[in-house]
C-alpha cells in the first residue's frame, strides 16, 4: 500500500525547562522552516511541560488533527524523560530493547572516555514498530511510530546540536516519500517606505493571491515582503515567486527595494562597495560604533570597511573628525550641519570613498524642544556630495531601539546613495 500524504503537522515541545523560560525554544522554529521546505504546513505549536498525562493528551489531540507530530525533548536518560514511553502507551506499543542503540550508546561512551550508568539504557529502549534514527551527535536516538492509518509521530533529542542534523540527515529522507510538494520563498527587503505605504503601493490581486502568495513583514527599519509558492518541486515553485517579483518591480515599491534574500542592510551594502571597488568609514556618536560593529559582521569585510571613529563627546568630534568648535557652538551637536561636518570629516580622515555620519538622542535622558529623543541626524557623504535628514523616532522606544533603527537607516541610506536611489528628508 502507498503511504499517505502528510500535508499537515503540528509541532509539540517537551520540557517544563521550555515552560518556565529557562530555556529559549528554538527548536519549534527550525523545524517548522524545514518541513515547509517539504511542503507541509505547521498548524500549530504548542509546549508541554514533563508530564506523561498531559503529553498524551496533547499527542492524542495533534494526532486527530493532522497527518504528522514532531515532539522535541524527553528522550534523555533521567526518571523525567517519558516522551517515548508515553508515545508508546499512545499508540499501545511494547518496549523493547532496541541492540543496536545501545551498542551505539556504549561505543559512545568508551570513546569518550566516560563511565556509562545504567540510567543510560534507558535511552535504547523503543516503543515496537518503531523506526529508530541513529544519532551521531549524542546519546538519544531519534524514532519514528506510524499508525494504521498513516498518522504519523516522529521523535526527537531536545539539544539543537543534535535535533537539527537528525532532522536534516535523517528526519527529512523519511518524510519525503509522503510529501507531494514543495514550499519555496523568497524575500523581498525594501527601506525608505513603512509596512502600511508598502501595502498600499501593492496591487489587491498581488495581495490576494492564493499561490503564489505575498505576506509583509515589518523589521527596525525596513519591511520584508516574503513571497511562498507551492508547486510540485522547487524549480517550479522558484519560477513561480520569481514571476511574481518581476510584478512587484513594476510597482511603485520597486525604486525602494535593496535586495532578494539578502542577509541584512549591511550585507547589501557591504557587497556593493566591494563590486565596485570602494571604501566606506563610520563617525558616530549616538549609535555607539554599531554601525562598524554592523559592517564588519559581515565576512570579507576588509575589502570595503576602512574603519571607523566613535566620536561621543564634542571634543573627540573636533580633534578627531576635525569638526569645527565654532558649527557645534552655532548650531549644537545634534544638528545636520555638525552630521554632515562629521561625515566629511570621516572621508578626509580615513581617505575613503564614503562616509556615514549620525549624531542625535538615544535617550532616556537629553533632547531638547526642537530635538526631542529619538531624534538622529544622518549624513553619508562622498568626494562628490553630502546627504543629511533627520530621523524622528518616538521618545518611547527605549535606547536600543533607537540606536538600532538608527544604524539601518544609515547603512541603507549609504546603500540608497551609491545607487542613486531617492533618499528621504525624513524617516518615511
Amino acid at each position: 500500500m502507498k503511504p499517505s500524504v502528510i500535508r499537515q503537522a503540528e509541532i509539540l515541545c517537551v520540557g517544563t525547562e521550555l515552560l518556565i523560560g529557562d530555556i529559549v525554544n528554538t527548536n519549534a522554529a527550525y523545524i517548522a522552516r524545514r518541513l515547509a521546505t517539504l511542503g507541509i504546513g505547521v498548524y500549530r505549536q504548542s509546549v508541554v511541560g514533563d508530564n506523561p498525562a498531559r503529553l498524551a493528551e496533547d499527542l492524542r489531540a495533534a494526532l486527530d488533527r493532522v497527518d504528522l507530530v514532531i515532539t522535541s525533548g524527553g528522550l534523555g536518560p533521567t526518571y523525567d524523560d517519558l516522551t517515548k514511553e508515553t508515545a508508546a502507551a499512545v499508540f499501545g506499543r511494547e518496549m523493547f530493547l532496541h541492540e543496536e542503540s545501545l551498542a551505539r550508546i556504549e561505543a559512545y561512551f568508551a570513546a569518550t572516555g566516560r563511565v556509562m550508568t545504567d540510567n543510560n539504557r534507558k535511552q535504547a529502549m523503543m516503543p515496537q514498530g518503531a523506526v529508530v534514527f541513529p544519532n551521531d551527535y549524542g546519546t538519544a536516538p531519534a524514532l519514528a511510530l506510524v499508525r494504521e492509518d498513516g498518522k504519523t509521530l516522529v521523535m526527537l533529542p531536545g539539544p539543537p546540536r543534535e535535533l537539527e542534523p537528525l532532522f536534516r540527515e535523517q528526519v527529512e529522507p523519511f518524510l519525503h516519500p509522503r510529501c507531494d510538494a514543495v514550499l519555496f520563498s523568497r524575500n523581498i527587503h525594501i527601506a525608505g517606505m513603512g509596512e502600511s505605504a508598502v501595502e498600499n503601493a501593492l496591487p489587491r490581486d498581488l495581495l490576494e493571491s492564493a499561490n503564489p502568495t505575498l505576506a509583509p513583514y515589518c523589521a527596525e527599519g525596513e519591511v520584508r515582503l516574503r513571497v511562498t509558492a507551492k508547486a510540485p518541486d522547487e524549480r517550479e515553485a522558484a519560477a513561480l515567486c520569481d514571476s511574481m517579483i518581476e510584478r512587484i518591480r513594476q510597482t511603485p515599491v520597486a525604486p525602494y527595494i535593496y535586495g532578494i534574500d539578502t542577509p541584512s542592510a549591511e550585507a547589501a551594502l557591504v557587497e556593493l562597495l566591494k563590486a565596485r571597488g570602494l571604501t566606506v568609514a563610520t563617525a558616530e556618536s549616538c549609535t555607539g560604533g554599531l554601525i562598524a560593529k554592523r559592517l564588519t559582521d559581515i565576512s570579507g569585510c576588509s575589502a570595503a570597511v576602512a574603519g571607523g571613529a566613535v566620536t561621543y563627546q564634542t571634543r573627540e568630534k573636533t580633534a578627531i573628525l576635525g569638526v569645527d568648535p565654532a558649527l557645534i557652538k552655532a548650531h549644537s551637536v545634534v544638528s545636520p550641519q555638525v552630521a554632515e561636518a562629521m561625515a566629511k570629516g570621516a572621508l578626509a580622515r580615513f581617505d575613503t570613498d564614503l562616509a556615514i555620519a549620525t549624531t542625535g538622542f538615544a535617550g532616556p535622558g537629553g533632547g531638547t524642544e526642537r530635538d526631542p529623543v529619538g531624534t538622529v541626524y544622518i549624513a553619508v557623504a562622498t568626494k562628490k556630495e553630502v546627504h543629511c535628514r533627520r530621523l524622528s523616532l518616538s521618545p518611547w522606544r527605549d535606547r536600543a531601539y533607537i540606536r538600532t533603527v538608527a544604524a539601518t537607516n544609515a547603512i541603507l541610506d549609504a546603500w540608497r546613495l551609491l545607487n542613486d536611489v531617492h533618499l528621504p528628508k525624513e524617516r518615511p
